[in-house]
């Protein structure tokens, strides 16, 4: 016998799955592609960034900028996008026998709105949250260069966060 009892129910599930797969391709639409007229990079290239106050903020601002326009090109202002980030420590592990945190998480939640240049109502908003790790040790320095490298990556990750928000907003208002 070559096919099984069990392998024929396998099978048959598995060619429904594709032809339900094949199916759900023409629905599917990349997030910055051009929809109705609306080019989603060009209205991302026309969002300015307002600075963003202390040291993560300047990391934040900057990732802004490159992950709305990474190109330089100096678009038309449209938009204004305003954020601010609260950041806090947690240091979860203790040493018990030194009596100093082993680990710590920094933890940031960026709150933005994007706004037109002529105001009005806010096209976007919302709140961007983020996390991020690093081993502590008995080094004063390794430590603060330890926090500072968790604030980047939290920059990146939240700005890559904040990019998407906006863009699929303003896509959905079209």
């Amino acid at each position: 016998m070559l096919w099984s009892d069990r392998t024929l129910p396998d099978l048959a599930r598995r060619c429904l799955l594709l032809v339900f797969a094949l199916g759900l391709t023409g629905c599917l639409q990349p997030l910055y592609a051009p929809v109705d007229g609306l080019d989603v990079a060009a209205e991302l290239r026309a969002v300015e960034i307002d600075p963003v106050p202390e040291r993560l903020g300047h990391y934040l601002h900057n990732e802004l900028i490159l992950a709305f326009d990474g190109t330089g090109g100096g678009a038309p202002v449209k938009y204004h996008l305003v954020v601010t980030a609260k950041e806090r420590l947690l240091t979860p592990l203790v040493d018990t026998f030194s009596g100093r945190a082993d680990s710590a998480s920094v933890v940031v939640d960026a709150e933005f709105k994007l706004v037109p240049v002529g105001g009005g109502e806010a096209l976007a908003s919302g709140v961007a949250q983020a996390s991020a790790s690093y081993d502590r040790s008995a080094q004063r320095f390794a430590n603060i260069r330890a926090a500072r490298d968790g604030e980047i990556r939290l920059a990146k990750a939240l700005a890559d966060q904040i990019r998407t928000r906006v863009a699929a907003s303003l896509v959905s208002k079209r």
